[in-house]
């Protein structure tokens, strides 16, 4: 199917209330500060708002996005990315002890292997403390390795804790309408997020180190483009139905 087609499907997807799309705990995996502002911020602030707040996984440390900085080397690059974060998440709603980052490399997070491995049980060990009974992660046809990676790592935990798994699109909203992709139809839900959609944008702005303005010695750096930030000015967050 055509990415155009379904990015218009998607845009059309039954809207559904938070309890049927979580209905206990999620778990939140974003492959880098920011994904889980970009692709779930309005259901983080809709969670914690109900009293359960979700546990939200950061698998790369993003300390990639400037690699040409002298002033913003990437172990300062990591704790400045961390901390924006930390502050996404207030924004929230979301309190620091729900954010785990796990650290590993940005641009290289593992797709099979001892690497990958290790980061499953450590999310599942996540999982199983906090309860949790949905797993969200990138949609598996966001272009990015990272997205893919930490799709692979969410279908992984649903097949050993045998939990629900739902995707959200990220970069996938800025796949070229022709492009072809192998999938022959979109299931999924959307949730209404206009109470927590300011909450969401001020989430967004907190990832101040990737909108072009803080690090400038790097004028090839990372920014988030006004394509992907325009997909998220909406009222609803689109989460899929895998496809596996």
């Amino acid at each position: 199917m055509k990415a155009g087609r379904l990015q218009h499907a998607f845009r059309g997807l039954p809207v559904r209330k938070l309890a049927d799309i979580v209905p206990g705990r999620a778990l939140i995996l974003a492959p880098h500060p920011d994904d889980e502002s970009l692709g779930c911020g309005g259901l983080i602030a809709a969670c914690c708002a109900a009293g359960r707040p979700p546990a939200v996984v950061i698998i790369t440390d993003g300390a990639a996005s400037h690699p040409a900085s002298r002033a913003w080397p990437a172990p300062r690059l990591k704790r400045l990315r961390e901390a924006e974060a930390t502050e996404a998440a207030r924004r929230l709603g979301l309190d620091a002890e729900w954010l785990t980052f796990l650290g590993l490399p940005d641009a290289a997070a593992p797709h099979d292997g001892p690497a990958f491995d290790a980061a499953l049980d450590r999310l599942a060990d996540i999982a199983r403390q906090q309860g949790c009974t949905t797993i969200l992660a990138p949609w598996r046809h966001d272009p990015h390795c990272d997205h893919e990676a930490t799709w692979k790592m969410g279908v992984a935990l649903y097949r050993r804790l045998g939990i629900a798994l739902l995707a959200y699109p990220v970069w996938g909203w800025t796949i070229a309408p022709d492009t072809e992709l192998d999938c022959t139809e979109a299931t999924g839900m959307r949730l209404d997020i206009s109470a927590y959609r300011d909450a969401k944008r001020q989430a967004i702005l907190a990832h101040r180190s990737q909108y072009g303005g803080l690090i400038t010695d790097d004028p090839q750096g990372f920014q988030l483009p006004p394509d992907l930030l325009s997909a998220f000015e909406t009222a609803f967050e689109t989460f899929l139905m895998p496809d596996l």
